[in-house]
């Protein structure tokens, strides 16, 4: 006679994982295979069935840097107190572009991704997380152009590790900021679709509160007799990382310049770009913290 044994009682309830549970972050890297893939799938897919295809990645931000460089540059007059004014404004343009594509995405990935939440359970970061590297991939070309101009300009002479790791800690920022801040407006944009407009009017304003079109001393100028204004300007993040590609790209190009006229970059630069890490951090566990919250309505709601 054949005995009948319920061979799941054997086995520990320790090992069985409670369905829709999340790790957080962990599971956005151990499910890096799926990561991988929202990643090509959003590559892929931005220019499909465009004649310009990838040319895209160079016309808008070429565009836009035509519009500020005539504006400010030549309309203004700005060109005449910043030397290398085109390397100073396209290399603070395509770092904002980096850090409004990747939090604009990130902010917008879970509603955009609605049949998969609702459908099926997989880490919900991960949409946050490949919106980030989507929108580094876009970002290289910019690179690549910023790169080939200023090599024109005697930038290989000199270059230092100093600016190679100015580069990469500029792009560390960015990209951990806007994760952080698409991870929390991106979990209350579910519930509440005015968060995009809400991060609209940020990406209005990201432009002009960072120096990108201006140097930084103009802000030091302007509020001389409250200079706390000054230092709370210097803590935002984005500046910091503007700051850190105009001393690898901008600085170089322009040094002998920059001596002649009295110009500098913000003192205690390194100092700033520790705190502008740790902001970062900040700012993403405070994104994971509401979006841990919740995430267990967002298939309702959705």
């Amino acid at each position: 006679m054949a005995v009948n044994r319920d061979l799941f009682a054997e086995v520990p309830r320790s090992q069985f994982d409670t369905p829709g549970q999340s790790r957080g972050l962990l599971d956005a890297f151990r499910w890096h295979y799926l990561l991988r893939l929202l990643v090509r799938t959003g590559v892929t897919t931005r220019y499909r069935n465009s004649a310009l295809g990838w040319t895209w990645s160079y016309v808008r931000p070429a565009a836009q840097f035509l519009v500020f460089w005539l504006v400010m540059g030549v309309f203004l007059q700005l060109q005449q107190g910043i030397p290398n004014y085109a390397v100073y404004l396209f290399s603070g343009i395509i770092c904002i572009n980096l850090f409004n594509e990747a939090f604009k995405n990130a902010t917008t990935s879970i509603v955009g991704n609605a049949p998969l939440v609702r459908k099926v359970y997989l880490p919900r970061q991960l949409f946050a997380v490949s919106a980030v590297f989507v929108a580094f991939v876009h970002f290289l070309p910019q690179v690549v152009l910023l790169l080939i101009v200023c090599l024109f300009l005697g930038w290989a002479v000199n270059i230092s590790v100093l600016s190679i790791l100015a580069i990469l800690a500029a792009v560390l920022i960015l990209m951990l900021v806007a994760f952080g801040a698409g991870l929390f407006f991106g979990a209350v944009n579910v519930r509440y679709r005015d968060a995009e407009n809400i991060v609209e009017l940020l990406l209005m304003l990201v432009t002009w509160a960072s120096p990108v079109l201006y140097f930084w001393t103009m802000v030091q100028n302007a509020f001389a007799a409250v200079p706390w204004v000054t230092t709370l300007y210097l803590l935002n993040p984005i500046t910091q990382a503007v700051q850190l590609f105009h001393y690898a790209f901008w600085q170089p190009v322009t040094i002998d310049e920059i001596e002649a006229r009295g110009l500098e970059l913000p003192p205690d630069l390194a100092w700033g770009t520790l705190w502008a890490l740790l902001i970062a951090a900040g700012t993403i566990l405070l994104g994971q913290i509401v979006f841990r919250r919740l995430e267990g309505k967002f298939a309702q709601d959705l």
